[in-house]
């Protein structure tokens, strides 16, 4: 991605520490934050320093790396593998965490050095497949499209270029014509933060909209095609992602849009037989109750905006049928949400 005319990647390891965008803070302040342990980057994934399925997928992979070096030779395997159970334990929904640690810790069983090697191999081919999606991506795209998107699955979300976002980066570098609706994604605001915050870096021609107002802009004919990122795929094709997308396939299907997922096949969790098994994250009742924004003295501030003494009820995904998905978008091409189309995707 670029900021002020400088190339960053979302995460990346140097020696022993991780370095990654502190994106509780965007778009405000543009912040790198360093991470020397594992513990500590396990804070960051769980308190969403860093986020998104393949950033969270990197930083898993990164933060057992970590554990890997610091590991005493005396009871090092027992050390990996609890340090390996409590990195899987800071986000439950997103496969590309447990894609990565098992990765990692099959590497580190063998060496330290292994371990270091695989964690960044995960990181480029994060950065890779997410290219690749943009470009098979961008040929749904035709030039006066709108597009809808919902929460951020772009550079942010991923080591680079993005899943969701990929393809209109591809179709803005091409000269097509496009304008993107982006959903605010209430409750942290992803939307409104961190997608339109992107598409600004990029010149891209976008709106920020109500989560509820979708439907409406479907029914307008304003929205040509929706895309969206994903969390988890089951093996026949319901996909977990944040919290409203369902809506958003529903009013898509009603209306008669193509609704896409765009997700690498590390998203993908063929052990999981539909999404009926996934877990889904319950996150602390602040993040609906309260907003954090700029005041006038440009300081962040946390601000109530409900009713004081309310409850509040925090789901951070749902649950998409894979009937309601047009296809999905992968660095191998677009495929059908079907159970045959995702096992032929892994046997290539």
């Amino acid at each position: 991605m670029n900021v002020n005319n400088k190339h960053y990647r979302t995460i990346w390891m140097e020696k022993s520490s991780v370095f990654m965008i502190e994106q509780n803070l965007l778009p405000f302040e543009f912040k790198i934050f360093e991470s020397t342990n594992y513990l500590d980057t396990c804070m960051a994934i769980k308190t969403m320093i860093v986020r998104g399925a393949g950033a969270i997928g990197a930083a898993a992979g990164f933060a057992l790396a970590q554990a890997a070096l610091t590991a005493d030779k005396n009871n090092y395997t027992e050390y990996i593998a609890l340090a390996k159970k409590t990195i899987e334990a800071t986000r439950p929904t997103a496969r590309n965490l447990f894609t990565a640690t098992e990765r990692v810790y099959n590497a580190a069983k063998e060496s330290k050095k292994l371990a270091v090697e695989e964690a960044q191999n995960i990181a480029d081919e994060d950065a890779q497949t997410s290219l690749a999606i943009g470009k098979f991506g961008n040929e749904l795209i035709k030039s006066g499209y709108g597009i809808e998107t919902h929460c951020n699955a772009g550079w942010l979300a991923f080591v680079d270029h993005g899943t969701a976002l990929s393809p209109i980066y591809q179709a803005h570098k091409s000269g097509k014509e496009i304008f993107v609706y982006v959903d605010e994604t209430r409750p942290r605001n992803q939307g409104a933060k961190l997608t339109a915050w992107e598409l600004q870096n990029e010149n891209v021609p976008y709106a920020i909209i109500p989560d509820n107002a979708g439907a409406h802009l479907m029914s307008k004919g304003k929205i040509d095609i929706m895309i969206t990122g994903a969390d988890r795929i089951a093996k026949n094709g319901d996909t977990a992602n944040k919290i409203g997308t369902l809506e958003k396939a529903i009013a898509a299907k009603y209306y008669g849009i193509p609704f896409y997922i765009a997700a690498p096949r590390s998203t993908f969790d063929i052990n999981c037989k539909s999404g009926k098994e996934i877990i889904i994250e319950e996150r602390h009742p602040d993040e609906v109750l309260y907003q954090i924004g700029i005041n006038k003295q440009n300081r962040s501030e946390k601000l109530l905006i409900s009713a004081p003494g309310s409850k509040a009820i925090n789901p951070a995904f749902d649950v998409t049928p894979a009937e309601l998905i047009t296809g999905i978008i992968t660095e191998k091409g677009i495929i059908k949400p079907t159970e045959d189309d995702i096992i032929k995707l892994f046997s290539q």
